[in-house]
């Protein structure tokens, strides 16, 4: 997420070398061209593979250099024009100037390596959908000096704010409501007592929501009001001392899903491109091939995204998730969606737990965990003895780190799939089915 800072304060890094010529014949995870200098490795933010390009380099390390671009000379056949004028500045969306399929396959390559220990052989799958305006869910960062409005997103490789007037990935309604947004808080006084705003589409509509910095006061409040019902959207405030916005059950979000209503809070987790998950529940109920007679377990189960669905194929399912409101969400959920084989249990997976929730055999788990992965819980799986796990993951090292140690306990991967949930950034997501020997 997005951080307050000052737009004037940005800085490049300077060179300390100069400008040499160099052949690009690689690409790094975060779209940095690689080239080789006298045997040593240097990165290039912005080259290509296959191209001649001028730089110079702006850190010097031991192992690799860093180096700013200065001119492409020999342009690689893939390169594009980014779709967005703040590419350059821009720190979201690092590999706008490579085309969509060979994104994929850079992708691809890169989580390859990840998995090289895991799956030599096996094919790889790939999940893919829109590659521009995905996004229904964004923190705009926000900053007032000497007069001047910074409304927009952290630099690359920096802290600073990128003050934007378009995003390529954010779905069309919340890219008019932010171009209408910044116009109207460029001539208002609420922009000194913001820390961040919130920006949310989904099936119920569009939704702002102000983090305050201090109190509002009924005049803003009104007028902003106003504004809201004019835009036809639905505003939010989260007081200073808040964790989180206080609202009434009747301004609760929700989404469609599988047929279903999911409600949340909203500032609970959902997936930020809706076509995206849609693939993925309907890819994670084709893998697992649920009956009646399964017993699922939906490790880090938010409100249900994955647990409703199953529970429509499996004989029950049980979601865990660390967060009290968002199991009651879930139950909420269940009950709304007149289902009644789901129990929900609130607990700290990072922890050990007892057992003493698994009434019955568990034949399959589910687990999508942070970016830490959920080495901690492992233990409590294996004693388990599921038949298959199906591990969704945000982040490819804690994955292998954690399917290694499966495979080891008795486990083999069955399949993977790469899951282009972000386009046009190096981020990756991963689904991977493993099956319990013999």
């Amino acid at each position: 997420m997005r951080k307050r800072t000052s737009s004037r304060r940005q800085s490049k890094p300077q060179p300390i070398g100069p400008i040499q010529t160099f052949q690009i014949d690689g690409l790094t995870h975060d779209a940095k061209g690689v080239a080789r200098l006298q045997g040593k490795v240097v990165f290039i933010d912005g080259a290509l593979p296959g191209e001649t390009v001028t730089a110079q380099v702006t850190k010097a390390g031991r192992h690799f250099d860093e180096a700013l671009l200065s001119n492409v000379m020999v342009l690689s056949e893939y390169r594009k024009n980014p779709a967005c004028s703040h590419f350059k500045q821009c720190g979201g969306c690092s590999f706008q100037h490579l085309m969509d399929e060979q994104q994929l396959l850079s992708k691809t390559n890169w989580l390859k390596g990840q998995l090289r220990n895991l799956l030599p052989k096996l094919p790889f799958e790939v999940l893919s959908g829109p590659s521009t305006q995905y996004r229904r869910r964004a923190r705009i960062a926000v900053d007032q000096r000497d007069g001047s409005l910074a409304l927009g997103f952290r630099g690359k490789a920096s802290k600073d704010i990128v003050s934007i007037d378009q995003c390529a990935v954010l779905t069309a309604p919340l890219q008019a409501i932010f171009t209408s947004l910044k116009t109207k808080l460029i001539d208002s006084d609420l922009i000194k007592i913001l820390g961040h705003i919130e920006l949310l589409e989904d099936t119920k509509g569009v939704s702002v929501l102000f983090r305050l910095t201090q109190t509002i006061s009924e005049m803003f409040e009104k007028d902003w009001k106003e504004w809201a019902e004019k835009e036809a959207i639905t505003l939010y405030w989260q007081a200073p001392k808040e964790s989180r916005a206080d609202i009434a059950l009747e301004q609760m979000r929700y989404y469609d899903l599988d047929g279903m209503r999911l409600s949340y809070h909203p500032q609970d987790f959902i997936q930020v491109n809706e076509v995206m998950n849609h693939k993925m529940v309907d890819q994670a109920i084709d893998w697992l091939k649920l009956n009646d007679q399964d017993v699922v377990l939906d490790l880090f189960c938010g409100v249900g995204n994955f647990s409703l669905p199953l529970a429509k194929r499996a004989k029950s399912v049980i979601g865990v998730e660390v967060q009290e409101s968002m199991v009651q969400a879930s139950r909420d959920n269940a009950s709304s969606n007149n289902l009644d084989n789901l129990s929900f249990i609130a607990a700290d997976l990072t922890q050990p737990i007892a057992q003493s929730f698994v009434k019955e055999k568990i034949t399959k788990i589910l687990l999508d965990p942070p970016r830490a992965g959920a080495f901690e819980f492992l233990d409590t799986i294996i004693k388990i003895k599921p038949m298959q796990i199906l591990y969704v993951s945000c982040n490819a090292s804690t994955l292998a780190r954690d399917a290694e140690y499966l495979v080891a306990k008795g486990y083999r991967v069955q399949r993977v799939a790469l899951m282009d949930m972000f386009p046009q950034t190096s981020h990756v997501e991963t689904m991977m089915l493993l099956q319990k020997k013999n």
